[in-house]
């Protein structure tokens, strides 16, 4: 027996009463087919269960206990699986794949990226394995090969596409040669070319149509594929683009073929041999493979944001194992091993510095240019730079778990997803190459039968029509788009999660900002300094202040000990310290006796004010900032205030700006009393303001923005407003890069600048805007493109389409379309001034 067969679980069964009733089911169970063990525990209600899975199931023994009376609850086992597909090749292909292993038991979801040649499953594992969903979709014709997910960072799809690319690009070139070849032969009497006699249509009508007979055999053996693909789906009821063409070039191919059998045995007209339509099939192919190469090759540089990320990641480190280094691959780094960084290499994995002192180029993550000191004791980031010295680096955590990894997956996921306004194509690409086949055999017989035309004219109708439809320009619209945009997003420092952020973030009109971390730096610092009097040097009096702040815990001490100001100041330990909730702290230092709190403590120890007035009025005014007042007395007088405040980043209030500009309402959501909050969003230029909210309250204060019909998003730390993050439309998680809490929000900002919602938004708006002109494109082309290839345009004393021209047109359409997301890489941030 194959152990690897072989499903084991536990499982709640409902209904039973007594020992006869799990006594039945044991019976039943165990005298099943394929069921190795059932023992039932009346006392807990629940069955442990084993069984071979490729006899029997779980629901199938479900239906079984059912009969008997009970109800054996499936466990929920939700998987993610990510799929290779080779074999695609439109949209009808991946729009297939998504009804069919949509329709599977257990599956939940299923998102197939034709540009990417992936799919992302979501399934219960208890309902249905990845083997059938892989079985499955090998049955309709394609090749589902699971994508590798033991580091994290492979690239096993490119390397796929570009060998792909390789073999289209080998059989291209004299697939060309050979197409050029047959037009050349097949009109070149109507250019005024004129053929040597024993291949001329008008001396010798069989040999030209064996010339042409033996160019293009070649040239469809090269374009096998069209036939090895289209027709098996076709067969199978599921035709798509290649089946087109593969009907289409068939049919010219043989009907000459048929003419020439006619001609070499004396039963056709010479004129027969102006019917030839071999360089309609062999013309086709060449067109559209050239086509399709270029489709190719531009969808391979879809993917370039997530192979420069893969670049950062080093192939080798250097281990430390006791007195010896060696070097080793990274994907054989464990958490625990220390690995040394040479200045200029990258660090290989996310880690703890345990000995060694350098900077390190976080830019990739974070954008900041200037690098960063780490010491020991410090966190550093896989495939961020070492540049100066030599870092120990203990391994914390490697392969898949990396910050880097884990931003890869996440861009990864968002390129294969869809957005909604994809709905529309998808539906009709499902139904698309079918309704294409009904028109072009109506437009062919109503020319034949109701037009009175001759059957080569017919004929002519009947591929033109076949060959000038495209599915592909409908189901590449919009993938194509999302893949380069989400893309672009990351290498601005914009994680986009799905094409449904992407969409949704276009049409926000209302932007909620968390003030503290989000529009302030999130820790308080000394604002303000104000010297009351001119017996002290300022100097002086900072270094009796940070003696008496030394010992205090206190966070508006630590505030203070953090200032610019006082970074340079010598600490002189204080004689004697005395903490006074509430109020401050009194402390001696330097033969001086200090006190530094609030108003409540100058008034406690009758501290001797020079001017009441001008003391107060300095107290409003830094009050009315949103600051923190603390006054600093020295031997009994008032000698110094301090204004203390979580400071407003240096690009909120350009945000905001910016954002009023776009007709993008401002709201400040905070936990802090109304009159700091106001005054904060004063400076940062915010004129809706909710304050005194808990974090447990946000996502209500989102929930009654909705009701008012605006489209919210909300911008936080993600950390203590995740709900509020959920809640809204679009949720925003502000990060330095750094462990971001990259499992919240839609969207994630890695640089920890304000002006990167605003690259966010642009992206956004941006990527849809390409989306809906690949979609029209794609649309007016098959709108106007088919009924031309019908010939509406004869009917009305116009021009035929020719069948190549068609199939060119059609090459062409797709191209134009990935062409056109292409540009997506060069979008640049918005300027700010």
């Amino acid at each position: 027996m194959n152990e690897n067969q072989i499903e084991s679980a536990q499982v709640a069964i409902k209904g039973m009463h007594c020992a006869a009733c799990s006594a039945r089911i044991e019976k039943v169970l165990s005298a099943t087919p394929g069921v190795i063990k059932a023992s039932v525990n009346l006392a807990t209600e629940t069955m442990s269960i084993s069984w071979e899975q490729d006899h029997v199931t779980l629901v199938a023994l479900a239906e079984k206990i059912s009969g008997l009376g009970f109800e054996l609850v499936i466990p929920q086992t939700e998987t993610e699986a990510r799929f290779e597909i080779e074999g695609m090749s439109c949209a009808s292909c991946s729009s297939r794949i998504e009804k069919v292993i949509g329709g599977l038991p257990g599956v939940k979801l299923v998102t197939v990226s034709l540009p990417a040649n992936s799919a992302m499953i979501q399934f219960d594992s208890s309902l249905v394995s990845q083997r059938t969903i892989r079985e499955k979709i090998n049955t309709l014709g394609f090749k589902a090969t699971p994508a590798s997910t033991s580091s994290g960072i492979s690239d096993d799809g490119r390397i796929r596409a570009e060998k792909k690319l390789d073999t289209m690009k080998r059989d291209l070139f004299p697939a060309l040669i050979l197409g050029g070849l047959l037009l050349f032969v097949s009109m070149g009497e109507m250019a005024g070319i004129h053929l040597p006699d024993p291949v001329s249509p008008d001396h010798n009508p069989l040999g030209f149509g064996l010339l042409q007979l033996i160019i293009v055999l070649p040239l469809m053996w090269l374009g096998r594929r069209f036939y090895q693909v289209g027709v098996p789906s076709l067969l199978r009821g599921a035709p798509n683009m290649d089946s087109l063409i593969a009907v289409g070039t068939g049919a010219a191919f043989i009907y000459s073929v048929w003419n020439l059998i006619e001609i070499a045995a004396g039963v056709a007209k010479l004129h027969q041999a102006r019917d030839f339509y071999f360089e309609s099939a062999g013309v086709i192919i060449a067109l559209v493979s050239l086509g399709k190469y270029m489709e190719a090759r531009s969808k391979v540089k879809t993917s370039d944001a997530i192979r420069q990320l893969m670049k950062l990641t080093p192939d080798k480190a250097i281990l430390i194992r006791g007195d010896q280094q060696e070097e080793v691959l990274v994907e054989e780094i464990n958490p625990g091993d220390i690995i040394l960084v040479r200045p200029g290499d990258r660090i290989p994995v996310d880690g703890l510095v345990v000995k060694g002192n350098s900077s390190v180029d976080e830019s990739m993550l974070t954008g900041e240019s200037m690098p960063v000191k780490k010491k020991s004791g410090d966190q550093v980031v896989g495939a961020t730079l070492n540049t100066t010295g030599i870092l120990h680096v203990q391994a914390e955590r490697v392969g898949q778990d990396t910050v880097l990894a884990r931003i890869i997956k996440l861009v990864r996921d968002a390129q294969g997803s869809k957005a909604p306004i994809a709905n529309l194509a998808d539906r009709i690409s499902l139904y698309f190459v079918p309704i294409v086949m009904g028109l072009a055999l109506l437009a062919g017989l109503s020319w034949y039968f109701i037009g009175g035309a001759d059957f080569a004219f017919s004929l002519k109708i009947f591929v033109a029509v076949m060959v000038i439809a495209c599915p592909c320009a409908m189901g590449l619209a919009t993938p194509t788009s999302i893949m380069v945009g989400t893309g672009r997003g990351a290498q601005l420092g914009i994680l986009i999660k799905s094409g449904e952020a992407l969409e949704k973030a276009q049409s926000v009109d209302t932007v909620v900002f968390d003030k503290t971390g989000t529009l302030t730096h999130g820790r308080p610092m000394m604002t303000d300094f104000i010297l009351l009097t001119s017996s002290m040097a300022e100097k002086e009096l900072l270094s009796l202040i940070v003696g008496a702040e030394s010992v205090s815990e206190h966070p508006l001490a630590r505030a203070v000990m953090k200032s610019e100001e006082v970074k340079d100041i010598p600490i002189a330990h204080p004689e004697s310290f005395e903490a006074l909730p509430g109020r401050g702290i009194s402390a001696r230092v330097k033969g001086h006796d200090v006190l530094v709190g609030n108003t409540s403590l100058l008034l406690e120890k009758s501290i001797i004010l020079a001017d009441q007035l001008a003391f107060e009025q300095k107290i409003l005014s830094l009050s009315e900032d949103g600051k923190t007042v603390i006054s600093i007395a020295v031997d009994g007088t008032l000698v110094a205030l301090m204004g203390i405040a979580d400071p407003l980043k240096p690009d909120a209030a350009a945000t905001v700006a910016r954002l009023k500009a776009m007709n993008i309402l401002s709201v400040m959501l905070t936990g802090d009393h109304e009159a700091t909050a106001k005054a904060i969003a004063r400076q940062a230029g915010i004129t809706e303001v909710i304050a005194q909210v808990l974090p447990e309250h946000k996502a209500q204060k989102i929930i009654e923005l909705q009701e008012q019909g605006r489209t919210v998003a909300m911008v936080g730390d993600g950390i203590n407003d995740a709900p509020a993050l959920a809640r809204a439309d679009v949720g925003i998680a502000m990060g330095t890069g750094i462990d971001v809490a990259i499992e919240s929000g839609d969207i994630v900002l890695m640089k920890g600048e304000l002006t990167s919602l605003l690259t966010a938004f642009h992206v956004s708006r941006a990527t849809m805007r390409n989306i809906r002109q690949n979609l029209f494109w794609a649309f007016i082309y098959n709108i106007i493109g088919i009924p031309i290839a019908a010939g509406v345009l004869f009917l009305m004393g116009g021009p035929t389409l020719n069948p190549m021209i068609a199939g060119a047109a059609m090459a062409m359409s797709s191209v134009s379309v990935v062409t056109n997301a292409l540009r997506l890489r060069f979008l640049q941030p918005p300027i700010f001034k």
